[in-house]
């Protein structure tokens, strides 16, 4: 992450140097840079918040983002230098030309936060403190821009006689971009009809989309460990597990011969074993690479079940698989008659890997009967023959003792040859009140049955968690959908269902997402309609916004990125980014007509004249932000999805907005020219 930020910062500075080829004018928005990141770590101490990688990761894009109103506030001062003001003229001029548009980008932004800043859940946890660092460098930039930015370009800003030989030799290509522009917005306007088609196609591109990509809790990061879980059949020994974990030892030796240590550990019935791998630079193979071969290995050992699991970023920290899925039913008898054939549809699905429910019916028991008649009369207490057993097959610790230095535990129980079977329980011997020893067989009898030997409860109902992996290519939407169909394929009416674990996480995230995007949204609308003092330009402004979710839609399906918590905070902070753009044309164009100009006119002037600052505050956010597309190391793969998310709809939404929302804007505002030749 702090490669990262260093990265970002140098690319940043070399697109603001490219476009104002100037070192005097290009200081003064790089001034910013610092400033605004250093008063970000005091929001984050006076927070009490720590250094860490959601933090980390809200000052590398805090990069991109404070230089923007620095950017247009000093280009705004610049030409009216050029154009023969005086300093601080220019400034003061610059500045109060650019203070509403600025002051309504920066609310904006932070609008879009306040909603994940207050959200439940492990997602408003997790992205709390990201959120303020972020709004908080917003806020403090703005500050910046419109304070000590203007001050700085009058001290350092001067006009120029003859510009430097840079300036010369690539003017011409900017005064060639600007007439291009100008002449494709003029050929577009006089079709703007266009625009609708266009905005109702992108509409339908982001539904078609937003179903067609695969949808996780986060994404898998290599975190260089690997778990391998161990379930044996229902009444097994410890010994049993104990070998087949050894067995699956041997082949895991064999199949990752990079990894620096296993940890295993069994019990009666299962066990989970850790397979610690070196760190990512040290290594060719990824750890997704290896879980895959050696998941196909392990299943090749029949004599028991394995599933090989790897961490999420969030989910899989108890250890649990990622999809638990909880069956409520109304009493213990509807369990029983339908848990097996609703697992057997999991098993047959292709979907899942190694599927197991918590509740068994399967499970050997065996009900010790006592005479209690025969007992009494024989002096044998029920307490008597309860402890017995318990002495004999618990192996419950008697005490300790002593040899060679080395403390040892006193474990009471028979030999292994003496408690086999059932039948060896008659074989023991207890001690009566007159000394007397009897065999139990005596004084009980056995049954032999199976019955569960935990129940559990939901919600207070009667309930069975049913908990699989998911084979390679599937997430765990598409496993929870799949849980879901055969819910309804198999179960009846009296049945309720629940998520539990990394499952129920995954939900509440989604949803409360969802619930972040469209109150950003709302907050957007209403900011702005109190800003402009209209109703009708903030929509103008909001049509960025399809442009913007289609275009990061597009690059993600492209790219292979899921839609996880990562990016669709992403598409949260892309809605304010993009928005910005669209007030600063909307405004500039509310301008011209106060002006004077006349609507058609107010747009051609607005779009040329910010052309500029418009495409640099763009491209200098895309490059503070490419560095994380192209992250490496731990934790990686969560930057990858929220860079490919938020630059993808950068690029695809400044080009279309440029036109787009120019032609929505002679549609919908109001033509200022005309209402005041009828008033």
């Amino acid at each position: 992450m702090q490669e990262t930020i260093y990265i970002a910062f140098i690319l940043v500075v070399i697109i603001i140097f490219m476009f104002l080829r100037d070192w005097r004018v290009t200081l003064v928005p790089v001034v910013v840079i610092p400033v605004s990141l250093v008063g970000a770590f005091f929001i984050m101490y006076m927070s009490g918040f720590s250094i860490n990688v959601l933090t980390m990761l809200a000052v590398v894009l805090s990069v991109g983002l404070v230089v923007d109103d620095a950017i247009v506030v000093a280009e705004n001062i610049y030409v009216r230098i050029e154009h023969g003001m005086s300093p601080k003229e220019a400034g003061i001029e610059g500045s109060n030309e650019i203070f509403f548009a600025v002051i309504s980008t920066t609310i904006t932004l932070i609008s879009v936060f306040l909603p994940i800043v207050f959200m439940d859940g492990m997602t408003g946890r997790l992205f709390k403190e990201f959120s303020i660092v972020i709004a908080g460098s917003v806020a403090i930039s703005s500050f910046v821009a419109l304070t000590f930015t203007p001050m700085l370009a009058t001290k350092i800003l001067k006009k120029r006689e003859k510009q430097n030989w840079l300036y010369r030799k690539t003017e011409p290509f900017f005064n060639g971009l600007n007439k291009i522009y100008a002449k494709a917005l003029t050929a577009f306007l006089s079709k703007k009809w266009l625009a609708i088609p266009i905005v109702i196609l992108l509409v339908t591109a982001i539904g078609i989309l937003w179903n067609k990509i695969p949808t996780e809790l986060s994404p898998l990061e290599d975190r260089s460990i690997i778990t391998i879980n161990l379930r044996g059949p229902e009444g097994v020994t410890f010994e049993f597990i104990r070998d087949y974990a050894n067995r699956i030892e041997e082949l895991a030796e064999i199949t990752v011969p990079e990894r620096e240590s296993i940890l295993s550990h069994s019990w009666n019935g299962g066990g989970f074993m850790n397979i610690f791998l070196p760190d990512i630079q040290e290594r060719e193979r990824s750890q997704m690479e290896i879980a895959e071969e050696l998941s196909a290995a392990v299943r090749r050992e029949t004599m028991a079940r394995s599933f090989v699991q790897q961490q999420s970023t969030f989910g899989g920290r108890r250890g649990g698989m990622p999809v638990q899925y909880v069956l409520q039913a109304p009493d213990l008898q509807k369990l029983e008659e339908y848990l097996p054939l609703f697992m057997e549809k999991v098993n047959e699905s292709p979907i899942f890997q190694m599927a197991d429910v918590n509740l068994k019916f399967t499970k050997p028991e065996t009900r010790i009967e006592i005479n209690r008649d025969k007992a009494s009369l024989l002096g044998v207490s029920t307490l008597n023959i309860a402890q017995t057993l318990q002495y004999a097959l618990s192996g419950q610790c008697m005490g300790y003792f002593y040899m060679n230095g080395k403390q040892y535990q006193i474990l009471g129980e028979i030999n292994r040859q003496q408690r086999n079977t059932p039948l060896d329980l008659k074989s023991i011997y207890i001690r009566s009140d007159n000394g007397s020893m009897l065999q139990l067989d005596n004084l009980v009898s056995l049954h032999e049955n199976v019955a569960p030997p935990q129940l559990y409860r939901y919600n207070r109902f009667v309930s069975a968690t049913v908990s699989s992996g998911l084979n390679k290519g599937y997430t765990l939407w598409d496993g929870l959908a799949e849980m879901d169909h055969i819910t309804e394929e198999v179960l009846d009416e009296s049945f309720r269902t629940a998520l539990s674990g990394e499952s129920k996480e995954f939900s509440e995230s989604s949803s409360s997402l969802m619930f972040a995007m469209i109150l950003a949204l709302l907050m957007i609308y209403l900011v702005l309609a109190a800003q402009f003092e209209s109703f009708k330009d903030p929509l103008i402004v909001m049509f960025t916004v399809p442009l913007a979710i289609a275009g990061a839609l597009i690059f993600m399906d492209y790219s292979g990125i899921t839609m996880n918590i990562f990016s669709q905070i992403g598409l949260i902070m892309l809605i304010g980014l993009v928005a910005k753009n669209g007030i600063l044309i909307v405004e500039f164009a509310n301008q011209r007509q106060d002006a004077g100009l006349s609507m058609p006119e107010a747009i051609r002037a607005s779009a040329t004249q910010h052309f500029r600052p418009i495409l640099m505050t763009s491209v200098s956010t895309i490059l503070g932000l490419v560095p994380l597309v192209y992250a490496t190391g731990e934790g990686a793969q969560g930057c990858i999805a929220m860079g490919v998310a938020v630059v993808g709809g950068m690029l695809v939404s400044t080009f279309l907005t440029l036109f787009i929302v120019l032609a929505m804007y002679s549609f919908i505002s109001t033509d200022r020219h005309v209402k005041q030749e009828q008033q």
